[in-house]
């Protein structure tokens, strides 16, 4: 008789890209996003994410001082989209990038932008690889819209307003993320509101 791949007790329900193998419908549930790293386009996921609501922010979060307006959202809307598709871009590239991956680099981001605001140039590394490579590729996004400003004879970005679009991006990390050691709540929203073939908005303060 078949078993399931994972327990290896009951009977399997439905087939597994996570674990290339049929498993049971219990093993599908409790292991998703836990111990099974789900690819996003897995349809029991996909069902699954219709019934997850968002997470209110703790009460600790991080960088509180950092305001964020509506206003400045409108504001600053061209940076904040390039930056989404930037960061939809970097998930696609890296598939095994989890939320808590994204969580990392922005806060080491954030924590750059902190330092350059400052007056100080250090840059904040994150040991892990995924988040270090997600950091290095935001910052070069941020540098690169700074480019097309000046190309066309626009005033750079103020480092803040860098530092106010990555908190404001944290901020929606947090209020996605399902809390699951391998979950992509959050790179589920990235990816269907900002796919990374999607047209770079028009330059925008």
């Amino acid at each position: 008789m078949i078993l399931c791949k994972i327990c290896q007790t009951r009977r399997p329900r439905r087939y597994c890209p996570g674990v290339q193998g049929d498993i049971c419908a219990l093993c599908c549930g409790t292991g998703r996003e836990v111990t099974v790293s789900c690819p996003l386009n897995c349809e029991y996921l996909l069902e699954a994410r219709v019934h997850e609501k968002p997470t209110a922010l703790p009460t600790d979060y991080p960088n509180k001082d950092v305001r964020i307006t509506d206003e400045f959202l409108s504001t600053h809307e061209g940076l904040l989209m390039i930056l989404s598709v930037g960061l939809a871009g970097a998930c696609a590239d890296k598939p095994e990038m989890i939320d808590f991956d994204i969580r990392e680099g922005l806060e080491a981001l954030i924590q750059t932008y902190r330092a350059l605001g400052s007056g100080l140039i250090y840059e904040t590394k994150p040991a892990n690889p995924l988040a270090a490579y997600l950091a290095e590729k935001i910052q070069q996004t941020a540098s690169d819209f700074n480019g097309r400003l000046a190309a066309a004879e626009v005033l750079p970005l103020r480092d803040a307003v860098v530092l106010g679009v990555l908190v404001f991006l944290q901020r929606m990390e947090m209020h996605h993320n399902n809390g699951r050691g391998k979950g992509k709540a959050f790179i589920s929203f990235l990816s269907g509101s900002f796919p990374p073939q999607k047209a770079e908005p028009a330059v925008q303060l």
